[in-house]
């Protein structure tokens, strides 16, 4: 059973030095802080009503609606980073999921809430912006190694989402190709012509990553 630990929203905001050569602390502008919400939120096409985002070109769209981690990988992020203070919303993501990480979901999976719908349309490709976030510069390549990047999902069929609610699967058109899977294929360590053939042409993938692939 899948479960919504925590649903976060994000404003716009623009932060840092102006005037620095330090990829840390220079000035940036984004909506990857994410604030926690305690009740219902609305969905549509866009994502979660209310949610902001601030790269266009890179971030959000159809395809990209809403980006989904799962919460028990803040347990291993803490302790090998137990300096940093993580809590759900950390990686930029819009819902905390328990009871699923990479390797339980697959692209095309369809989740039913009420009458929300969502499906899985990529994995999410780690950016810059996590290092910044948490001032460690080898973290956006750890994510990326460890496999813990969350997915991004579309939303079919919009409406309310609550914090504790279940995600049931309706659909899963591609049991074989994993969001786990996925990763390995993009990041070569599954290396088969074949596996990206097969991963290029799914139809539920989202077209960023079969222009990609391609």
């Amino acid at each position: 059973m899948i479960t919504i630990e925590s649903i976060q929203v994000g404003k716009v905001v623009t932060e840092g030095a102006p005037d620095t050569r330090d990829v840390l602390s220079r000035r940036w502008t984004s909506a990857f802080r994410k604030t926690p919400v305690n009740g219902p939120v609305a969905v549509n096409e866009r994502g979660i009503v209310g949610d902001q985002v601030a790269d266009t070109k890179n971030h959000g769209g159809a395809d990209k609606a809403i980006l989904c981690y799962a919460g028990v990988h803040y347990r291993d992020w803490a302790r090998e980073h137990p300096a940093l203070e993580f809590a759900p919303g950390g990686f930029g993501e819009n819902l905390t999921l328990a009871g699923a990480t990479e390797s339980d979901v697959c692209i095309g999976d369809r989740f039913k809430s009420g009458d929300c719908v969502l499906e899985i349309s990529q994995p999410r490709q780690p950016c810059w912006k996590i290092a910044r976030r948490w001032q460690t510069k080898s973290m956006t390549k750890q994510v990326a190694q460890t496999g813990r990047t969350g997915w991004y999902v579309r939303v079919v069929t919009g409406g309310p989402l609550a914090p504790g609610a279940e995600l049931e699967l309706q659909l899963r058109p591609n049991p074989d190709w994993t969001v786990a899977r996925a990763n390995d294929v993009l990041y070569g360590r599954e290396v088969d012509r074949m596996s990206v053939h097969a991963l290029m042409n799914l139809p539920q993938l989202s077209r960023e990553w079969q222009d990609a692939l391609a």
